[in-house]
């Protein structure tokens, strides 16, 4: 299912736990867990609570244990001990359920889970009956088959509503038949229910045509696979990108080479990388480069160190962080060292020892791990093509984002087009702890840059050098950019 990135990952809880709480795991003494451990070694809680003021702190912690004191299962404690969060930032937090599932199919065959949703709504037609009638068809509206990973969906108009159906399904938790989405456009208004891989329900009112073979329903987006309706090349253009999970290069046109980036996650460097091996001779000899960063994910700053040789043009300086030393924040050097899931080499582990013994002389306090505020990265060649890029942003760009874009905007062939980002890079470098009952684990942050007080990004976000309006919709943002670098 192409859903796309409404909000980041480091952001995310997913709560499946419905059981009542045993008495010592309760959402009070859950909170008062979260609150002493976020307080004492969060390294944007002195600087949120500077900024706030303690007395609407301590109004904020009063309202939140009295809402605490009422709830019963973790399902609805989770949120509560999120909202609390959300005080201090908008990223770089997190609530996630410790038992949640890692894969997708059941861990066993047993009758509970293949009927589970046996009872569910369904929609009676056959495909090849479907079909039919959608060929007698002379208007196109949002009755067709339609195509989100792994689903084949029909969508049948009833009365005032359209209701989508399964026709093939990739997903052990759907079946052929079963009601997939609502659309209903009564009493001249527009909704939408779209029901998830586990059949929880997510409304929206933004339902969007795009072309005539493209619908966009709030976050999902689903491409028409029958009958297909010859259509402007743009609009296939727009969502192949928005829709893509890896990343990829292709060519607009003599003179514009386009590479999607869905992603800067540590799992897609390589593919990143490989990427740009593949296509180096065709982005050093092209005139114009078009990077699309929109919707990301955030992730590692490795993962676009391969791209900032091929534009740059002068030095780049990076303001570094500085790391709070607590006993238990210490403790993620040593699971660099220890835990072979990091991925750490012999060299990378001695840095880390040697961080950590750095961290461990200073505690309570924030410490450079690096010689200087700031480093600055040179390279040997500045190639004369690309001569122009052109990087798209949005506001879901964050964290590992808008570093690559600090770097990449001082070069000076870099504009960047599209909206503010997110805003969320000031506190950062996210560590995971499990709770005393462990139901759930508390992402917090363990740096904060040394751009404070003088450049903060959080709240605010990064400013394009082209705004595009929304009077441009969003499947012409390439085109327009295209148009700008060929200086059209």
């Amino acid at each position: 299912m192409n859903n796309l990135k409404a909000i980041f990952i480091s952001s995310l809880f997913t709560l499946t736990t419905t059981s009542l709480y045993a008495q010592t795991c309760d959402c009070t003494k859950n909170f008062e867990w979260v609150k002493k451990t976020f307080e004492e070694n969060d390294a944007g809680f002195e600087y949120a609570l500077k900024q706030k003021g303690k007395q609407a702190y301590e109004d904020h912690n009063k309202r939140t244990a009295e809402k605490v004191k009422s709830i019963k299962t973790f399902t609805e404690c989770g949120p509560a001990l999120y909202e609390w969060m959300t005080f201090f930032r908008s990223g770089h937090i997190a609530i996630r359920n410790i038992n949640k599932q890692t894969s997708s199919k059941p861990a066993d065959n047993s009758p509970k889970q293949e009927n589970q949703f046996a009872n569910w709504e369904t929609f009676s037609i056959e495909a090849q009956d479907f079909k039919k009638y959608l060929d007698q068809k002379k208007a196109d509206d949002y009755e067709g088959i339609w195509e989100t990973e792994p689903y084949k969906i029909g969508i049948k108009k009833k009365g005032d509503q359209y209701v989508g159906f399964i026709i093939e399904s990739g997903a052990e938790t759907w079946t052929k038949g079963q009601v997939k989405l609502k659309l209903d456009f009564s009493n001249g208004k527009t909704n939408s229910i779209f029901y998830m891989r586990d059949h929880s329900a997510v409304e929206s009112k933004e339902i969007t045509m795009i072309g005539k073979n493209h619908l966009q329903i709030g976050d999902f987006s689903l491409s028409r696979v029958y009958p297909k309706v010859k259509d402007d090349p743009k609009y296939d253009q727009y969502f192949k990108s928005v829709s893509a999970n890896k990343p990829y290069v292709e060519k607009l046109n003599e003179k514009t080479l386009y590479f999607r980036i869905p992603s800067f996650q540590a799992s897609e460097k390589k593919k990143i990388d490989s990427v740009i091996a593949a296509n180096r001779d065709k982005i050093l000899s092209t005139e114009n480069l078009i990077i699309d960063i929109r919707n990301g994910t955030g992730g590692s700053d490795g993962s676009y160190s391969k791209i900032l040789p091929l534009i740059y043009t002068n030095p780049i300086r990076t303001v570094g962080v500085e790391f709070l030393s607590t006993k238990l924040n210490n403790q993620r050097m040593m699971d660099f060292i220890n835990k072979p899931e990091y991925g750490f080499d012999e060299e990378n582990k001695k840095w880390a020892k040697a961080s950590f013994d750095k961290l461990e002389k200073e505690p309570g306090k924030f410490v450079n791990l690096n010689e200087g505020v700031v480093s600055i990265t040179k390279y040997d060649t500045v190639y004369p093509y690309p001569k122009n890029v052109g990087i798209i942003i949005n506001e879901r760009n964050g964290s590992t984002d808008e570093q690559f874009l600090l770097a990449a905007k001082q070069s000076k062939k870099v504009k960047l087009f599209g909206t503010t980002t997110f805003g969320v890079l000031d506190v950062s470098n996210m560590y995971f702890v499990p709770s005393p009952c462990k139901e759930f684990e508390l992402g917090y942050s363990l740096s904060r840059s040394m751009r404070i007080p003088d450049f903060t990004i959080d709240g605010k976000g990064l400013q394009p050098d082209f705004y595009l309006d929304r009077s441009i919709p969003v499947y012409e943002w390439t085109e327009y950019v295209n148009t700008v670098l060929n200086g059209k």
